[in-house]
């Protein structure tokens, strides 16, 4: 057997002997009832059945009570035992608080019920301030009922407070998780238990039932028929005999639509009503026979709302005031069958008979509905819509004249001709700003289209960014048109003639020499004044610095940024025109 602690071996692991006599580790048990009443009682034995010391008592209070002698007459004073103490587990034990409640939910998917009224009961169990929502299970209701909150404790506000008992009360609203609970009532034990406890309580209120439950719960309508009418004499008097009649249906006002021909057959049997179509051979559409099937078909509805489905739920006397009859079909008018009119335009012989005995209508004009042939409209020439600024005209143009408009035409023998032939100038800008006069330019003109180009060489500290200021354009002259649209061509680029592109105005005041060669090589292709003046204006720079100065003027456009692709072929274009090198 192992020592006990405090003497031998120290109680750790590995130290002490385990005793193989003891085979029961469990503990005592301290809970008992008596007479239906628990108590509390104190531990005996300990774990492995050993004797408690601590409940026993010791050698010195044995010793005391032995000291002690009985008093005079009625001995010593007895102290009163203290009340034991009774945890809340003990002393509310199934002891529950049950309320009477209900909520409204919302139904936005339902033509018959906007909402629904479910009643729930609110349990607060006392020894552990839990609560819990149970709702009645209803069979074949289609909702997910009984236990919609478990037992837990429900938090209050976002505080981490939670619900207690002294927070219930008739006649309230209660919001737990998102969904408010209206509190109409409670049972007779929650009632006594809280004015015990000096709650005042409300008024009860009566429970609110669901509307469409109640609906529900009403006798169903039973369809008599009237004694006046007899639907088997009806039957057997009219059996296999049908109304036939034939109607268009003019659908034109619509997109794509069309005059197409349907027979209405209505059967004097059940007074029922069925649209047919008629198909013609290769009319290109699916050979369906029935437009509407066989039915009787509601003529006036009783105020008949926005809400209702007609087109989906099967309709009722209850909803119709009146049906379509024989006497609702009439040669030459209109009918209107599920919101489709149908123009009756003829009928066959028994129908004609049946009318004329029946109704004693006799005028059965048929109505001619073929085609009138359609007026020859003149042809108006073709009205061009005004030019709107983008592109270029000659290609908006093609969108007036095809749906897949085509690139126009260019002349292609002008293009290869004159591939990398361009003309420079010189311009200068004409505006009322002092700092744009001595703004300079370099207009080139491209021979291969008859396009411009303008571009403004960066002067340094001059507060102007300089670069491309004009992409290749066609640019025309001032007072032109787009019926009638003239673009600048070489002859009207002469020294000191003004230039207009777009609402600003260039003055040229200086050309490249390759533009006084091309056009004395091509003296036949331009006016005598533009050459004339191209000459007066290179006079006399050529007898005072000769060619280099065109040259001089070539280097400074390539110093000064106007380094593309264009700008060197001209410049190889004017080394090999013959000037000197």
């Amino acid at each position: 057997m192992s020592s006990p602690p405090g003497r031998g071996r120290p109680f750790l692991p590995g130290s002490a002997l385990r005793d193989a006599t003891k085979t029961s580790f469990h503990r005592s048990q301290t809970l008992d009832y008596r007479n239906g009443c628990a108590f509390f009682r104190l531990p005996t034995v300990g774990i492995g059945g050993e004797q408690l010391h601590v409940n026993q008592l010791s050698e010195a209070e044995l010793d005391e009570l032995s000291s002690i002698r009985p008093t005079l007459t009625y001995g010593q004073a007895k102290r009163a035992p203290p009340s034991d103490f009774i945890p809340a587990y003990v002393a509310f034990d199934k002891k529950i608080l049950k309320f009477d409640a209900y909520f409204q939910e919302d139904v936005p998917l339902s033509a018959e019920e906007h909402y629904r009224i479910r009643q729930v009961g609110i349990y607060y169990y006392l020894e552990d301030d839990s609560m819990s929502v149970m709702e009645p299970v209803v069979p074949n209701s289609g909702l997910p009922q009984g236990k919609l909150i478990r037992r837990q404790r429900v938090p209050k506000n976002e505080h981490g407070d939670h619900f207690h008992w002294k927070d219930l009360n008739r006649g309230m609203n209660i919001t737990m998780y998102g969904r408010t609970y209206r509190i109409v009532d409670c049972d007779p034990f929650t009632q006594v238990f809280l004015q015990s406890q000096g709650i005042e309580l409300n008024p009860p209120e009566k429970m609110v039932f669901d509307p469409y439950t109640e609906l529900r719960r009403m006798p169903l309508r039973k369809y008599i028929t009237p004694s006046d009418f007899d639907q088997l004499k009806q039957f057997l008097t009219y059996d296999k005999q049908v109304l036939r009649f034939y109607a268009i249906w003019d659908d034109t006002n619509s997109m794509f639509g069309e005059k197409r021909p349907y027979i209405i057959h209505y059967y004097l049997a059940d007074d029922t009503v069925e649209v047919r179509e008629i198909h013609e051979h290769n009319d290109g559409r699916d050979p369906f026979p029935v437009l509407i099937k066989r039915q009787r078909l509601p003529k006036t509805f009783v105020d008949k709302k926005t809400t209702f489905p007609s087109c989906v739920l099967e309709i009722s006397d209850q909803e119709v005031l009146e049906w379509y009859t024989a006497k609702d079909f009439a040669v030459g008018k209109s009918t209107t069958l599920l919101g489709r009119p149908f123009f009756i335009y003829d009928c066959d012989e028994f129908t004609r008979n049946f009318y004329r005995d029946k109704f004693g209508i006799t005028d059965f004009q048929p109505v001619d509905i073929r085609k009138k042939p359609l007026e020859e409209v003149p042809q108006v020439l073709q009205v061009i819509p005004p030019y709107n600024g983008f592109g270029f005209l000659e290609d908006s143009l093609q969108n007036c004249f095809s749906l897949l408009p085509k690139p126009p035409r260019k002349d292609v023998i002008k293009m290869l001709e004159n591939d990398h032939k361009v003309l420079r100038y010189q311009v200068a800008l004409e505006s009322p700003n002092p700092e744009d006069r001595k703004r300079r330019f370099i207009l080139s003109y491209f021979l291969s289209n008859d396009m411009i180009s303008i571009y403004e060489p960066p002067v340094r500290n001059s507060g102007i960014i300089g670069g491309k200021y004009l992409g290749k354009t066609r640019v025309p002259k001032p007072g032109s048109t787009t019926e009638n649209a003239t673009y600048y061509e070489p002859s009207d680029l002469t020294i000191g003639s003004t230039v207009e592109v777009f609402g600003h105005r260039f003055v040229i005041t200086d050309a490249d020499e390759y533009v006084l060669n091309y056009m004395e090589s091509n003296a036949e292709s331009f006016p005598a004044a533009t050459l004339q003046s191209l000459r007066d204006h290179f006079r006399p720079r050529q007898m005072c610095c000769g060619p280099w100065q065109s040259m001089a003027m070539l280097s400074f456009l390539w110093l000064s940024g106007h380094c593309c692709e264009i700008e060197k072929e001209s410049r190889i274009k004017y080394n090999h025109s013959g000037s000197p090198a």
